[in-house]
């Protein structure tokens, strides 16, 4: 089981306004090339994007469909990929202080993909997730309003914290 995790330095509403929205699946998710929602209201139970994959000149389109969801805590996903099989994702959402911890821990369901299981396998996973949440706390902290970075605040001197110092 690939589990990893990123402390995200903006509150768990930032986070999951992104993760909430299936047209952005493609701009966090490593080796997609664009989402969009086919069934149901992302990320509501049973609801289900469609994203592309390219590899080389090829292009592959798979599902990913809502498995488990509580609304700004927990997204459980089955990822489809054809003749690979199936894999949970889970990604985990929760409040760290003004901070918010991230989750994600895959593991292959059916098909292929379990089959061929491995350890290397399980490398190139954690690998995927760190760019993953790399990427995601690139994409919530940039979009993130100025109240919703604590950093901002945390890093204030006394006297721009008491708003002293302002003509």
């Amino acid at each position: 089981m690939a589990k990893r995790h990123r402390l995200i330095h903006v509150g768990p509403s930032a986070v999951w306004d992104v993760l909430a929205d299936g047209t952005r699946y493609a701009e966090w998710v490593v080796g997609t090339a664009r989402s969009e929602p086919v069934r149901g209201q992302w990320p509501q139970m049973d609801s289900a994007i469609r994203y592309e994959i390219k590899v080389g000149p090829a292009r592959l389109v798979n599902e990913t469909v809502v498995r488990r969801y509580e609304e700004g805590r927990c997204l459980e996903l089955e990822a489809k990929a054809g003749p690979l099989g199936t894999a949970r994702i889970s990604i985990e959402v929760r409040p760290w202080g003004k901070k918010t911890l991230v989750i994600v821990d895959e593991h292959p369901l059916q098909g292929a993909g379990g089959t061929l299981h491995n350890a290397g396998f399980e490398v190139l996973i954690q690998l995927r997730h760190r760019t993953m949440l790399a990427r995601l706390a690139r994409l919530c902290e940039s979009e993130a309003a100025p109240d919703e970075r604590p950093d901002r605040q945390d890093t204030a001197g006394p006297a721009e914290a008491h708003g002293a110092g302002h003509a």
